[in-house]
């Protein structure tokens, strides 16, 4: 996606109960945005009238459009619904039970449970196959590569008709040359199986982590090319006599990566969605002055939250999917089955519980009126008057009568009134957005009270208030088209690579020269992606990282790598950074104490495409904001609420709580106590400003 490339770039994140999408036009700057229900039978079909709509919205031709970038939350659903049938592993003879030896971490400590059993296997140990053959840690081969073993594992799985496989053999980090053996057996002994090779999928050392992370690329594989090949071919049919339009989808990692690259490497997808969102508040935020934020992006099934610190959302490669561990760069987001489809229900000692389980699209909440037959939280919101008797704009009219008759059956059951009910309701959705927030910053050392908080997706904003009071935080910033910041992330990211080798050495034993060529190597496969995504060698940009611990350590800390030959003294600038980076997490380290020895284990190279973003627009002066209308609305009790329409506010303009703020794609109820001030670029920054 060359920044260069005229026409109409559009976004487009499908989500649990919405397909958001965003458009820019590069010839005018224009920017759109609109919203349409996902289709969860067939999400191709809600992905094509996202595009038709936007074009429409634009006046456009279809052949207008320049590219197409898509967060997709295939991969995770997978992942969290645990639909991972039907995988054979092949690993190295001895090492069968690799899968359930796992690791010794107890969730939550000993403390919370006297037994603890672990997760279930992702592949069952009848579907295990080992092959001969044995490399070093340094990659040097102890014993051949047994072809005869190969030749039975490929057909033990080609005659019970199992048909995707992960194959990751011992130290193939450090030589891959097995593992590209096995995969040859494969093609010629069972030519209908679909095979990741963890050398592809990661080469990092970690056996147990490095096995998950290639059976769950592999697990989500065929799922993932056909929906991808899908959109692909739909939109080559958008463009009929002219080329299609260049289609990305986002990765976890924060870039985007070609349609025909992504088949590829599957398992980059699994936060695709999450990410784009985060990387739109950042760049929102940023221009709103705050470097440094937290972000929560409320769904139609989840909140999705995560924390920026100067201006870069937080990366980890120790995060999981569901029951998963994926060793793969992603953008550091927790997940709260906390959004607007989420179910309200009565436990077995008759507590009020919110979620996890979402009515999502289908069936959907209670006022949808589309067959739904449980109260959620857009159904408490809907009775206590906090959104209007529609959504978009009125294109989806609510049955509020509806919401209101399941939430009085729950009422009921708990001795509440109505209105006591859905506030309680959303009061345990807003805690538990709240606990996930705490997640990304106290467990992480951080204090959430130095934070501003980017509340958005179409549910984000209207709980904003209650974080707001719960956490201590700064203030809330909602930008304009809160529901559709995810896809307007799709518009600023990069095409953007990630490469990593093991290469475990202590620092005062260090190959410079190996580094070197280690470096070397992951530079010219981050290059060649580049190119084959169309970025001319001026254009292309490369990001070295290390990660290194102290000796003796189970886990690193990563630190760039400054550009340069690989000397003793970038080496040793290397080192410094380490130390300094250890102290700001762990708040101690070990710079001035020379018995304590200094690993060098991981080296990435991350190679980056640059796009172009949008221009972040300014908005006209306000000249004072004046309520559309007014409602009932409940708070701590039913009042008379004046409603604003934000497209008339200005920067400049106020509003006070109580409140409400509308919009097409969302809106944002104004406590009372807090103020809501419009800013430059029309977001609106909401403080407490009475106690």
């Amino acid at each position: 996606m060359p920044a260069t490339s005229p026409g109409i770039r559009i976004g487009i994140d499908t989500g649990g109960t919405f397909t958001d999408v965003v458009a820019v036009d590069q010839r005018t700057g224009r920017l759109v945005t609109t919203k349409t229900p996902s289709t969860p039978g067939d999400p191709a079909e809600g992905f094509m009238t996202g595009v038709h709509k936007v074009l429409g919205l634009l006046g456009a031709r279809p052949d207008a459009v320049a590219a197409v970038s898509h967060g997709t939350t295939v991969a995770t659903n997978r992942l969290l619904e645990g639909k991972v049938d039907d995988l054979g592993f092949i690993t190295t003879e001895g090492y069968e039970h690799v899968l359930e030896i796992a690791r010794q971490s107890v969730p939550d400590g000993y403390g919370n449970s006297y037994f603890w059993v672990k997760p279930p296997r992702i592949v069952p140990a009848d579907r295990v196959r080992t092959v001969r053959g044995r490399l070093a840690y340094d990659g040097t081969e102890l014993r051949p590569f047994d072809v005869d073993d190969a030749v039975a594992a490929a057909r033990f799985f080609r005659d019970r008709g199992i048909t995707t496989i992960g194959v990751c053999f011992l130290h193939s980090y450090a030589n891959p040359e097995h593992e590209l053996r096995m995969r040859e057996v494969l093609a010629r002994e069972h030519p209908d199986a679909v095979v990741s090779v963890s050398a592809e999928v990661l080469r990092e050392y970690r056996e147990y982590e490095r096995s998950v992370t290639t059976l769950v690329d592999a697990a989500v594989k065929p799922s993932i090319s056909r929906y991808v090949r899908t959109i692909a071919g739909r939109l080559a049919g958008l463009a009929a006599a002219t080329a299609p339009p260049p289609f990305y989808v986002m990765k976890s990692n924060g870039g985007v990566l070609s349609a025909d690259e992504v088949v590829h490497q599957p398992i980059s997808t699994v936060l695709s969605g999450p990410a784009a969102g985060a990387l739109g508040a950042a760049v929102v935020a940023q221009s709103a002055g705050f470097g440094s934020v937290l972000t929560l992006d409320g769904g139609g099934t989840s909140t999705d939250v995560t924390v920026v610190v100067d201006g870069q959302p937080a990366l980890t490669t120790e995060g999981s999917v569901g029951a998963y561990p994926s060793k793969i760069p992603m953008i550091d987001v927790v997940t709260v089955g906390a959004g607007g489809g989420s179910v309200a229900w009565l436990s077995a000692e008759g507590t009020l519980k919110v979620g996890p389980r979402s009515a999502g699209a289908d069936p959907g909440p209670l006022c949808y009126g589309t067959g739904g037959t449980e109260p959620t939280v857009t159904d408490a919101h809907a009775v206590l008057g906090r959104i209007p008797p529609h959504l978009l704009g009125g294109e989806i009219p609510l049955d509020v009568d509806a919401a209101r008759a399941g939430i009085g059956d729950l009422a009921a059951k708990l001795g509440l009134s109505p209105q006591r009910a859905a506030a309680g309701i959303l009061e345990i959705s807003a805690w538990n957005q709240a606990n996930a927030l705490r997640q990304v910053t106290v467990s992480r050392g951080l204090d959430v009270r130095d934070f501003h908080l980017v509340a958005f997706g179409g549910s984000g904003p209207l709980l904003a208030c209650r974080l707001a009071d719960v956490l201590g935080l700064s203030g809330v910033l909602v930008p304009p088209d809160p529901g559709n910041l995810s896809a307007y992330g799709l518009l600023t990211v990069d095409v953007r690579n990630d490469y990593v080798r093991t290469t475990v050495a202590r620092h005062l034993e260090l190959d410079l020269d190996a580094v070197a060529a280690t470096f070397d190597a992951l530079t010219a496969e981050a290059d060649a992606a580049l190119a084959r995504e169309g970025f001319a060698p001026g254009e292309r940009r490369f990001v070295r990282t290390a990660d290194l611990r102290y000796f003796g350590q189970a886990y690193e800390v990563r630190v760039e790598v400054p550009p340069g030959p690989s000397t003793a003294e970038l080496a040793g600038v290397v080192v410094a950074a380490f130390h300094a980076e250890h102290r700001r997490l762990y708040g101690y380290d070990f710079a001035h104490d020379p018995r304590q020895e200094v690993e060098w284990v991981n080296l990435r190279v991350t190679g980056i495409g640059p796009i172009e973003r949008p221009p972040v627009a300014r908005v006209a002066a306000g000249t004072g904001a004046a309520p559309r209308t007014s409602r009932p609305v409940f708070f701590d009790d039913w009042a008379d609420t004046p409603v604003y329409d934000r497209s008339a506010l200005g920067a400049g303009d106020v509003v006070d709580g109580p409140a409400v703020v509308e919009e097409f794609g969302s809106t944002v109820p104004v406590h009372p106590g807090f103020r809501a001030v419009v800013d430059p670029f029309g977001n609106l920054l909401i403080t407490r400003e009475v106690p």
